[in-house]
């Protein structure tokens, strides 16, 4: 038997970087510029290895490839993976939306799981879309699903918008 062992070397920007980020443009400029690698990703993004790659008002984009570090003991991806990916996409669509010096956080989030996901399932990409965007609230709707578009999570939030 071969060594179960294995390693992941991580690296991330200084969180510093995106906590000035809320003052220096409005969401949507900063999303595009983390896409243009102008900025960079959030950590959470670096350490679980997803992606933003669309943004643009009211919706966010983000791929990921699942791997064996994302899975839990019973041999799959952990749902609080998918949760994540699908809470940074529908954060991102509320982030687009709000100006400068604003910003906003996550007060509740709803997953359902449909599929469970593995290594073999492949790339993932999962779409944030803005339902409704209040003053000081917004709604926003999330769908994880692989290549051929099959859904495998579905979410819903609401966020809290603020100044900063």
């Amino acid at each position: 038997m071969s060594d179960p062992t294995r390693t992941r070397t991580v690296t991330w920007a200084d969180p510093a970087i995106h906590a000035w980020r809320a003052s220096s443009g409005p969401g949507l400029e900063i999303l595009q510029k983390v896409i243009a690698k102008e900025l960079p990703p959030a950590p959470m993004a670096s350490v679980l290895g997803y992606e933003l790659v669309e943004a643009a008002e009211g919706r966010a984009v983000f791929t990921v490839t699942p791997a064996e570090f994302h899975y839990n003991p019973a041999g799959h991806v952990h749902g609080g993976f998918a949760a994540t990916v699908l809470d940074s996409a529908m954060g991102c669509a509320v982030y687009s939306t709000v100006e400068v010096g604003w910003t906003y956080t996550t007060i509740e989030i709803k997953v359902n799981y449909l599929k469970p996901i593995t290594v073999a399932t492949g790339p993932l990409r999962g779409t944030g879309t803005l339902l409704h965007r209040g003053r000081r609230t917004a709604m926003a709707e999330g769908r994880l699903e692989d290549t051929s578009g099959r859904l495998l999570a579905h979410a819903t939030t609401t966020c809290l918008i603020w100044q900063v």
